[in-house]
């Protein structure tokens, strides 16, 4: 499934001395390193226990198989950060591929899986079941907690548990998680209340002066480019639209300017070019997309 030559090394602990030759107490820190450059990648407590990555991605492809999945032309990444401090996995699932098809236009997804750790403590053993939209190389994020998998970053790593966990994940996502989804793409949605949807939640900062709760312009300025963007194609004519015409759209289009923020560092047009955020900042992103779908806004918007 994935890359192991990628991550074909394990770490040690070492201990760490002062500029001036001196032994640090192992109970204040030790290293961690890479075996085959002596590269280190965290400080860690004398207790650390490393776990390699070539035993997590081993578990985490034994849970896949036993996750029921159909893995027909899956595709799958391995990224490695940080000098290997830190990892993230990826799987797709076209063979369990959905539609969206409202008013006459298709929007199809794919079942994503992203799993990430490190050495560094940064990440724990966590996964995410979410959709890949090829229409914008967007990865959609869950807010439902059921799309989520965790599993402790120990030696006893819970392979049959974890992949009962991504079952349950994909079921989710391609059952209940795609009905709601399909809600969203026919509720409808004035350009107003996203505009205060996003003022609250992803461009959300508060006011030194006057401590109130105000948008970040620029951040709010991209968000709201993408949803009309989104609206011009999904919900209008396309490139035969004059651009910023419409004044409304829906709770889908508000989603997707949300998901295309957390996975894209430039704003995107139609063709769906644009970079990736680096990989801390994702897994910041998609963290306050989820809380935004659990925000009095969003849910005030969905009922």
């Amino acid at each position: 499934m994935f890359d192991h030559d990628i991550i074909d090394f394990t770490v040690e602990k070492f201990y760490l001395d002062s500029h001036d030759g001196f032994s640090i107490p192992t109970d204040i820190g030790m290293g961690l390193r890479r075996t085959d450059n002596k590269q280190p990648v965290a400080i860690v407590s004398e207790a650390y226990e490393p776990v390699q990555y070539q035993d997590i991605v081993s578990g985490v492809e034994s849970a896949l198989d036993l996750s029921g999945l159909d893995m027909t032309d899956a595709t799958f990444e391995t990224n490695l950060h940080d000098n290997g401090a830190k990892l993230e996995l990826r799987a797709r699932f076209p063979a369990h591929s959905l539609c969206l098809e409202v008013r006459g236009n298709r929007d199809e997804v794919i079942p994503e899986f992203v799993f990430r750790t490190s050495h560094n403590r940064t990440w724990a053993n966590n996964g995410m079941m979410g959709l890949w939209r090829g229409f914008c190389y967007n990865t959609l994020v869950s807010g439902d907690k059921l799309a989520y998998v965790y599993g402790r970053h120990t030696k006893n790593f819970n392979i049959p548990a974890f992949a009962s966990k991504i079952k349950n994940a994909g079921e989710y996502i391609s059952g209940e998680g795609l009905n709601q989804m399909k809600n969203w793409y026919h509720t409808d949605v004035s350009r107003d209340n996203v505009i205060n949807l996003f003022t609250h939640t992803l461009a959300k900062r508060t006011d030194n002066v006057t401590r109130k709760t105000v948008p970040n312009k620029v951040m709010l300025s991209n968000l709201m480019k993408i949803f009309d963007q989104e609206n011009r194609h999904l919900h209008g004519r396309g490139h035969y639209e004059k651009y910023a015409t419409r004044n409304a759209g829906t709770l889908w289009t508000a989603y997707q300017a949300a998901t295309c923020w957390s996975s894209h560092d430039k704003i995107v047009g139609y063709s769906g070019n644009g970079d990736r955020p680096s990989h801390s900042t994702i897994g910041v992103r998609e963290e306050k997309v989820r809380k935004m779908l659990h925000s009095p806004q969003w849910l005030q918007l969905a009922a």
